[in-house]
């Protein structure tokens, strides 16, 4: 992903004076506004008068780093320890923190912050710094250039003073249209591997604020009896048993029939009075198939031919694989998979003097202020949001429908919208009735030649797309297909001759959301696969075999060949068969960035596979938070590959099995022995790191384990032949 957006259209400055304090930020309308207009500003940086800077994140912080990367850009430009930068949640207002990537819906998710935000928050941190010195310089009646600023003082010569003494003199100035950015050769916090998140105190001590933690006064608890078949509707509903658990309050009846909402004076009780609750529900319209006939309705569909044309040409491939030397072919298969995050999903709904205040772990402000609007019936403006820390989303916090959003809005209002109202999900509602992500099946035909080299490529898809008829629909779907369905097949960047791709959409009624790298956790395991079969068929090494493919030139070919090499050198690939073990190796981009893995195996697949090492190399652009970076691989890789090696939603007559960590269980911290992860050194725009590491995760260690002798294509592993340490 590269931003070339000039400072002048992306930011322009301002300036306000707002109690005392100095603001710099974003005018979204490219007028420079005078204090008196200080109301339509978007501010990103605040310096109160005692000094203290703060940074205002319009991304919210899940756990992947964004409140300590966009701190860090600050504190670069004002060359202040990143410690010394208080942070502080935006509020809500998609005009003044629109994320320029999401076409300007105030929202975070697709690894998009630091790319979306970069240069907005160095230039708001050098035109602070700019306006500062000529406060001082005027003051002290030097040269600007004289000035320096760092550790927050000004300093000249033999003069110095802390940057409080000059807000106010800073605070009416006008604001530089085109501050001047530190050179990267002068960075001391951006990139920094010592740079520690900005969020670890807080988060350790207990003092960090998350949803789950609000407790107004005056609050009520809410909880939701839904369908337990997705697609279900409710028939009718007694509570008579309910009334006997003390602190329960009333039951409701959602008025879409989506089920019943429980009252009660805290969550227990709210959750032992649904369980006592006497419920008829509709199901003639819901997903009653087993896990057995929805993954033989996608392995027929990918047999078949396919709904959409997504790239290329059946015809042509058809006639290169009736030409080629060999064939090879696999069929694959994906379960719905659960986010099971670690703190469920919740929300508090309060009443204001105007109207409504939210507080939320609030992934998508913009998405929220629309479900509330529509539900409370009040101006989208008289909502709102106090976002706090989430615990984990992996997309969960955010979808098309704003589903929990509209729940807590319904019961809010239900319940009169005098009195503030929480509403819980218990981690069994999120995993037996939440969002998933879909289930996929694939087919891939490979046309081999004599020289070894592919000569086509017939690649068919099925699954549930996740932004078809929603509210993304016009921006994701072309001519029919659905990009989340195929990204990373499509838009391969291996040199594939005769590639065609086809898509067929499952219409079953299950909620499907994006999930950690959405369509790339299921098609990097494809490509990754195919690709090691087929240097396999060419008695190729599948690393040099892959380089192969990625010769064309291209920048990106050339950032993807880098990764793998540095893989392959430091995972001592080849090397690993002296001591008996085996590697595997998988790369992917996804979310502009580049990344290659390589998982070393031991044991054997019918005794157990230990996973001892895995070797991740990443190019996101410029390092920001080397540390935070180094994290988001590891996360990212443990997610995908706990998922394949275990997880899975399955379903008894439309109903899920798993209910919690139990029978859907998390990585264990002794499932991987060791991750090493290098960064490639880059001046290029900064990318995703959220979420890029899982894609390959999960080819990386299948490959590894193949090298075993045991290849498995349908998911997860330990359903299928795998069994682990």
């Amino acid at each position: 992903m590269t931003n070339e957006i000039s400072r002048r259209v992306f930011l322009k400055s301002t300036t306000a004076v707002l109690g005392s304090a100095l603001v710099v930020g974003f005018d979204p309308h490219d007028v420079l506004a005078s204090s008196k207009s200080a109301s339509n500003l978007t501010p990103f940086i605040r310096i109160d008068a005692d000094g203290t800077v703060t940074a205002i994140i319009k991304h919210f912080e899940c756990g992947q780093g964004t409140a300590t990367g966009l701190a860090t850009l600050i504190a670069e430009e004002l060359n202040l320890p990143l410690d010394r930068v208080e942070v502080e949640f935006a509020p809500a207002d998609a005009s003044k923190y629109g994320n320029a990537l999401f076409g300007g819906i105030q929202g975070t998710g697709g690894s998009t912050a630091m790319a979306n935000s970069f240069m907005q928050y160095r230039i708001a941190g050098a035109a602070a710094r700019e306006m500062l010195i000529d406060a001082a310089a005027e003051v002290w009646g030097i040269p600007h250039f004289e000035i320096t600023i760092s550790d927050g003082k000004l300093n000249a010569d033999n003069r110095s003073a802390p940057i409080s003494e000059f807000v106010s003199n800073a605070s009416g100035r006008s604001v530089p249209e085109e501050p001047k950015l530190k050179d990267p050769s002068e960075f001391r916090v951006i990139g920094n591997p010592g740079t520690k998140r900005r969020d670890n105190e807080a988060k350790i001590n207990g003092t960090a604020t998350f949803a789950m933690d609000i407790q107004l006064d005056n609050q009520i608890v809410a909880v939701v009896l839904r369908s337990p078949r997705f697609g279900g509707t409710l028939a009718s509903f007694d509570d008579t048993s309910a009334k006997d658990i003390t602190g329960y309050i009333r039951a409701e009846a959602f008025p879409t029939g989506a089920g019943v909402i429980v009252y009660a004076e805290n969550t227990w009780a709210a959750l032992q009075a649904r369980d006592a609750l006497t419920v008829e529900w509709d199901f003639s319209a819901a997903e009653n198939r087993s896990s057995d006939q929805i993954k033989k309705d996608l392995l027929t569909a990918v047999n078949s031919d396919s709904e959409f044309d997504a790239r290329g040409s059946a015809v042509k491939t058809g006639t290169a694989l009736e030409e080629a030397s060999q064939v090879i072919e696999k069929e694959f298969f994906f379960p719905y998979l659960a986010h099971a995050t670690m703190e469920p999903l919740t929300c508090t709904i309060a009443p204001t003097q105007t109207g409504v205040i939210l507080y939320d772990g609030c992934q998508m402000p913009t998405g929220a202020q629309a479900a509330l609007a529509a539900v409370l019936q009040i101006p989208a403006e008289n909502i709102e949001i106090k976002t706090v820390y989430a615990g984990g989303t992996f997309g969960r916090r955010s979808t098309q429908t704003a589903d929990y959003h509209v729940e807590a809005a319904l019961a809010f209002a239900l319940n009169g919208g005098q009195q503030p109202v929480k509403l819980v999900w218990s981690r069994e509602d999120d995993i037996k009735g939440g969002y998933y992500r879909p289930a996929f099946a694939h087919k891939v035909r490979i046309g081999i030649g004599d020289n070894g080299q592919i000569t086509g490529w017939d690649h068919r898809i099925a699954g549930k797309p996740i932004f078809k008829g929603g509210a993304w629909d016009a921006f994701m779907v072309q001519n029919g297909v659905d990009n989340s369905s195929v990204e990373g097949v499509r838009d391969t960047l291996y040199d594939i001759p005769n590639q065609y791709v086809g898509l067929t959409d499952d219409k079953s009624p299950i909620s499907v959301n994006w999930w950690r790298s959405v369509g790339h956790s299921h098609t990097a395991f494809v490509m990754e696969t195919m690709m090691d079969l087929a240097a396999q068929a060419a008695n190729q090494d599948p690393i040099e075999y892959r380089l192969n493919y990625l010769s064309g030139g291209t920048p990106d070919q050339e950032r993807m060949s880098a990764v793998l090499r540095l893989a392959a050198e430091k995972s001592g690939w080849g090397n690993a068969a002296s001591n008996g073990n085996s590697l595997g190796v998988a790369l992917h981009k996804s979310f502009g960035t580049f990344v290659a893995e390589v998982v070393e195996v031991s044991g054997d697949a019918d005794d157990a596979i230990s996973i001892e090492k895995v070797t991740c190399v990443v190019d996101c652009g410029v390092p920001v938070n080397p540390d935070v970076i180094i994290a988001q691989m590891e996360s990212g890789i443990g997610y995908g590959i706990g998922h394949i090696m275990r997880n899975e939603i399955a379903f008894e007559d439309g109903i899920v099995v798993q209910s919690n960590f139990p029978d859907y269980e998390p990585l264990r911290i002794s499932d991987i022995g060791e991750i090493e992860t290098h960064i490639i050194p880059s001046t290029e725009a900064p990318t995703g790191v959220g979420e890029p590491s899982t894609p390959p995760s999960g080819p990386a260690l299948a490959n590894a384990i193949a090298a075993k002798g045991l290849r498995v294509t349908h998911l997860p592993l330990s359903a299928n032949g795998v069994n682990f340490a």
